[in-house]
């Protein structure tokens, strides 16, 4: 008599959510074409945006979105890094603290008594911070939102029990491979390529904008030679700080580099053409800009960096 064929014990996977839009948790649920394999190889224990079936933990793999920005919040990650063998963090919000972290530079207090009619019932702290800064992480995948092609290399890494195949270069490269020409030396466009990792396939470049930087600072940033770059040629020191103040705000390199401008002095002086590098006429440093970073520059003379 043949014994019973006993089948594989699946890895248990959970999801969770913080602070967030949702976006990077809605990635996993957009590989129409990979999720019958994903299921077949992980049993999805916990994902509340996906079904209201919940199995007790321990997990095997957990996968969290979003910052932290709540006394509850620090509390939950606590227990989540708890249940979980590996925790593997989503996006820019959950690697860097997202755009709340613009929350990080002004007074919490003072926003949300102007957002709520009754402040008081909200209870929030008073940084958006990421969640390597409460708890150990074992992988990290950034991007707003994330790549469905690194998700699924660090899903298939886990289950075959490697390590994962990820990109620490800069955006510039994956231009150079799929051909795109530079936005920023051919048509004069600010842009954070060269300082952002990989990961996106240099989607906004392939579209002739610049790169805003959502997967975060590359592991050799080299922000500082970026910015001057950008103002010598002309950039208002604002809208440079606007540069990188956007969905990683809260990355250390662009951080630090963004304080360089807090005085906001007027970037009077002479515009350079990005192109051909010849003086064309002198800047002043009124600028406007929008939630995005980008940004717009009043100038006399021609060849000023482009919005």
């Amino acid at each position: 008599m043949s014994a019973a064929v006993v089948p594989p014990v699946r890895p248990r996977l959970a999801v969770w959510k913080f602070a967030s839009c949702d976006g990077c948790q809605l990635t996993l649920l957009n590989c129409e074409d990979e999720l019958l394999a994903i299921t077949e190889a992980v049993e999805v224990a916990y994902f509340l945006e996906a079904t209201r079936a919940e199995v007790e933990g321990p997990y095997d793999v957990s996968l969290v979105e979003g910052s932290i920005t709540t006394p509850a919040d620090l509390q939950r990650i606590q227990e989540v890094r708890r249940v979980s063998k590996r925790v593997v963090t989503l996006g820019a919000c959950a690697t860097s603290g997202g755009i709340q972290a613009l929350r990080n530079l002004a007074d919490v207090e003072e926003w949300r008594a102007s957002v709520y009619a009754r402040p008081e019932f909200v209870a929030t702290l008073d940084r958006s911070t990421p969640i390597a800064a409460h708890v150990t992480v074992d992988v990290q995948l950034y991007g707003c939102p994330i790549d469905k092609r690194q998700l699924l290399e660090v899903l298939a890494a886990l289950v075959q029990g490697r390590a994962p195949r990820l990109p620490s270069y800069s955006v510039c490269v994956e231009c150079k491979r799929r051909g795109t020409v530079c936005v920023a030396v051919a048509g004069g466009t600010p842009c954070l390529g060269p300082v952002t990792r990989a990961g996106c396939g240099a989607l906004c470049p392939a579209f002739s904008r610049g790169c805003y930087g959502c997967f975060g600072p590359q592991d050799t940033a080299n922000t500082t030679s970026l910015t001057d770059r950008l103002t010598f040629l002309g950039m208002p020191r604002r809208d440079v700080q606007r540069l990188l103040r956007t969905y990683a705000t809260g990355a250390e390199p662009f951080r630090r580099e963004s304080a360089r401008f807090d005085d906001l002095a007027p970037a009077t002086g002479t515009a350079i053409d990005l192109v051909t590098g010849t003086t064309t006429g002198t800047t002043t440093g009124t600028a406007t800009g929008t939630a995005t970073g980008t940004a717009t520059g009043t100038a006399t003379g021609e060849g000023t960096v482009r919005p």
